[in-house]
């Protein structure tokens, strides 16, 4: 290991990038990865399909980071999101674009993108070692080594790369705000985002397994102040809700301290007032003798049928042409507004990515390195940023590591 100048803790997005690059600016580089593989929470990105990236330029990536994004802004124009494409077809791995400019291997393997990463560490002769971290040993103020509970590693610079705390089961337990605390960072208390939401009405859990397409989904504060709103994808679960936009609009729900925030979906947006209560109008006449609860069959879909009924108060057995002018009414705003209280974020180990973490202001934004300790980078999820959905939050970990990757082996050959 004596020959080994930077240590990178952690072989997820953030950390196999730092070695890349550190290994092609020159350096002798070696991955810490508690895991028998790496890139384990890639695997899971994208339901399995891994969304690497979004198409779209350096500004719409900052407009997608609601925290602490002009830390980042120099990392994505070293490495914005074209450079991520250029580089993973270079590597083998033909890309295609989605709706929302979400970008995926075209296999919708997100193994593709793991082994390209590996293969490419190999040819770079980049050292993999299963150890979990433990510490970073200093000597006034220097990094010296690694301590691992398998042995101890010399090296003249750290990456650390070790990811967040959400999804404990791929390995992000945290550790490394635990060796930052120990060198003296500071570490934001680390909270979800992109994370499902608790909700208090019952009618969520009746309609558990429910995926709704096309809707919009807008959220409110307690000031009735809109933090969110957006059309697409959502699902009702036993907790709650959850889904793309459910994970979108946690992100900007920053508080549940003081704040009560409002979910207020829209089941047809594609239709003003006025068309919905034309065809509402259209749908009682034309089955003007059918049962409320069966003409309810054309506008919302089987499990939503009996909160229909709840929710409007008109019994189910309502005759079309019984159904007033008033109740129609009600029906067409619990259509175009069905609001649930949501009661908070799930817990933490159910977060896709965690807000939170070493604080930005104890960071170089230009290296990525350590205002505290010499020889000490940050890469990826460990850093107090965080981002929406879309390939946003592998986008930060690309050019995060990219940055602290090239920088290290810089600081190790000017050492």
């Amino acid at each position: 290991m004596s020959n080994t100048q930077i240590i990178v803790i952690g072989g997820g997005a953030a950390g196999m990038m730092a070695a890349r690059t550190a290994a092609l600016t020159g350096g002798q580089v070696t991955i810490l990865e508690r895991n028998p593989k790496l890139g384990r929470k890639i695997y899971i990105t994208g339901k399995g399909r891994c969304n690497l990236t979004n198409h779209c330029s350096v500004q719409e990536v900052l407009a997608n980071i609601p925290g602490n994004s002009r830390f980042v802004t120099g990392a994505m124009h070293r490495m914005p999101p074209s450079a991520v494409m250029e580089l993973f077809e270079k590597l083998g791995v033909p890309l295609k674009t989605e709706r929302g400019n979400r970008v995926f291997p075209q296999s919708d393997r997100a193994a593709d993108i793991i082994d390209a990463l590996v293969i490419e560490l190999r040819r770079l002769k980049v050292k993999i070692i299963q150890d979990r971290a433990v510490s970073i040993r200093t000597q006034d103020g220097i990094v010296t080594a690694v301590v691992g509970e398998q042995g101890t590693y010399p090296c003249r610079a750290v990456v650390l790369a070790t990811g967040g705390a959400s999804y404990p089961l791929t390995g992000s337990t945290g550790d490394g705000y635990t060796m930052a605390e120990q060198l003296g960072h500071t570490v934001v208390t680390p909270r979800g985002s992109l994370v499902p939401l608790e909700t208090q009405e019952a009618f969520c859990a009746a309609m558990q397994g429910l995926s709704l397409k096309n809707v919009e989904l807008k959220v409110k504060n307690s000031k009735k102040k809109v933090v969110y709103q957006e059309q697409g994808e959502m699902l009702f679960t036993h907790f709650g809700i959850s889904g793309p936009l459910v994970l979108s609009a946690s992100a900007c729900m920053r508080s549940f301290e003081n704040e009560q925030y409002t979910a207020v979906i829209d089941l047809k947006p594609a239709l003003d007032e006025q068309k919905l209560d034309a065809r509402l109008v259209r749908e009682f006449s034309e089955r003007s003798n059918q049962d409320f609860q069966n003409i309810l069959g054309s506008l919302v879909p089987r499990l939503m049928i009996p909160v229909m009924v709840e929710l409007t108060g008109i019994p189910g057995t309502t005759k079309g042409h019984e159904i007033t002018k008033a109740q129609r009414r009600r029906l067409l705003e619990t259509l175009k507004a069905l609001t649930i209280q949501i009661s908070g974020p799930r817990p933490l180990s159910d977060a896709i990515v965690t807000a939170g973490g070493i604080k930005t202001g104890e960071i170089d934004p230009k290296t990525m390195a350590s205002k505290k300790v010499e020889g000490l980078f940050f890469a990826g999820e460990v850093i107090d940023v965080d981002a929406y959905t879309g390939g946003f939050n592998l986008q930060i970990a690309w050019a995060t590591g990219t940055v602290a990757g090239e920088c290290a082996a810089n600081y190790c050959k000017a050492k």
